[in-house]
């Protein structure tokens, strides 16, 4: 829908990520004084979607959780986070916050179905500056039909590229289909999210049988366009990179 915001239907389950649904020209702040404004509509607005059975949140920063948002969204909405954001958004009505720590999962099942999200490691920003920004996390997604695992898809959320994300794959095993958030962030100079390079990076080292870019052209702080990360995939000979059109549709074709 723009940005991060995408609607997952994985069997039974329904799942909302980072939603930001400001309209072109609204802002939003980022801390410290910092703000960016939004280039671009969203494809729709939370009235127009499916009712989604939880909300996941990659962090607690303007472009991920707007004042949209927070109006549109119920209080009694589930939402799975870190610790750091669920203390704060318990703090302004949605009580049914979880906050997960890393490798840690919350489950719902339902049908004779499963959904495991397990959160995974991210690093927001450069050495200390990391602690400087919101705790930022992965998210593994797991849904399996009478035991049967059907889909394994990892949303990287807002981290840097480093090479000890290897541990994703290492203990998590084969990644079906990956979400991942690009558009080279800056602030003051520092990279605070991916760029076509470390995208590349990332893509190799995971190696999902499916990319999906996303978090690239909404605001004004994210400097690299989505044809910095397609060329340094093609250099790279990487396989199975979609570009995914605002408001289009994409089926992540189970496993066999």
């Amino acid at each position: 829908m723009g940005n991060a915001t995408t609607l997952l239907r994985l069997g039974v389950f329904t799942l909302l990520t980072d939603p930001a649904f400001g309209p072109a020209g609204s802002r939003v702040y980022l801390g410290y004084g910092a703000w960016s404004r939004r280039l671009r509509d969203p494809a729709m607005a939370y009235p127009q979607l499916a009712k989604p059975d939880a909300v996941l949140l990659s962090h607690l920063h303007g472009d991920h959780f707007d004042r949209a948002a927070r109006r549109a969204i119920p209080a009694d909405m589930p939402i799975v986070t870190t610790p750091q954001a669920q203390r704060r958004l318990r703090r302004k009505r949605f009580e049914k916050t979880v906050g997960l720590p890393t490798w840690e999962a919350e489950e719902w099942r339902r049908d004779g179905q499963l959904l495991r999200i397990t959160a995974l490691p991210g690093r927001h920003g450069p050495g200390l500056v990391d602690r400087l920004l919101p705790d930022v996390m992965g998210s593994l997604l797991e849904w399996e039909v009478d035991g049967q695992r059907m889909l394994r898809l990892y949303v990287t959320g807002d981290t840097l590229y480093r090479p000890n994300l290897r541990e994703i794959r290492d203990r998590c095993g084969e990644i079906d289909a990956m979400l991942i958030h690009l558009g080279g962030t800056r602030l003051l100079g520092l990279l605070l999210t991916m760029d076509g390079r470390q995208g590349a990076d990332l893509t190799g080292l995971i190696r999902p049988r499916l990319t999906l870019p996303i978090h690239y052209d909404d605001y004004k702080v994210m400097k690299s366009p989505l044809s910095d990360y397609l060329g340094a995939c093609r250099e790279r000979s990487l396989d199975g990179v979609r570009p995914i059109g605002r408001g289009e549709t994409v089926t992540l074709v189970p496993v066999a």
